[in-house]
């Protein structure tokens, strides 16, 4: 019963695990933040290897997921702290672009209570189109790296939930194939040998005098 319920709480953590990868990874790619977008494949394959683990009883695969959830929550913190601009990092450099392009979060540009506005002093001096212009700053309800944030913590969340739970599924499954015990599995002795003892009995009883 434990290792059904331990089995189902992983699966369906791995199944969250897969949409918020699918959501962050969707944001990442209109962002163009190459780094996160190669991270959240690694997390997306590894994930997927996990849930394959869990469904088909294949403990190496679990801890391979258990391992990479040590990996992934790292690099969440590091994004958390590159965000915050934590520990002298920017949330203005071009870390998670490989310099390939200028953008640095979609939600920079379309954050949550962002409002567009026509800046005409701006237009005009740097030739950018009005419609093109954003009011951030005071005028948004979250700034973006607050939402990058959250998003990174709600990974690091799921990933230490599968963590702990693999780690305790595995400890299951390496229980139950040391105490179960299949027929001439994991005996030692082969089964012919269990065979050979009525004949070697009645060899004995053969030689017995009358």
């Amino acid at each position: 019963m434990g290792c059904c319920s331990g089995r189902c709480t992983l699966l369906a953590l791995c199944v969250l695990q897969l949409v918020t990868a699918l959501e962050r990874q969707v944001f990442d790619f209109l962002g163009y933040q190459w780094a996160p977008i190669l991270a959240n494949f690694v997390h997306i394959v590894m994930v997927i290897l996990g849930l394959f683990g869990t469904i088909q009883y294949r403990p190496r695969y679990i801890v391979a997921y258990i391992v990479w959830a040590a990996v992934w929550i790292t690099w969440n913190v590091f994004i958390i702290c590159f965000y915050l601009e934590v520990g002298g990092l920017s949330k203005d450099s071009e870390l998670l672009t490989f310099n390939l392009s200028r953008q640095r979060s979609w939600w920079r540009e379309h954050g949550l209570g962002c409002v567009r506005a026509r800046e005409e002093k701006a237009a005009a001096g740097l030739g950018v189109q009005p419609d093109q212009a954003l009011v951030s700053g005071g005028l948004c309800a979250l700034e973006h790296s607050y939402v990058e944030a959250l998003h990174s913590g709600l990974q690091i969340l799921g990933a230490l939930l599968g963590f702990i739970y693999g780690c305790y599924v595995v400890s299951v499954f390496t229980e139950e194939e040391d105490s179960f015990d299949f027929i001439g599995g994991f005996d030692p002795f082969p089964l012919y040998h269990v065979n050979e003892k009525p004949s070697g009995l009645l060899s004995k009883q053969a030689r017995l005098p009358a």
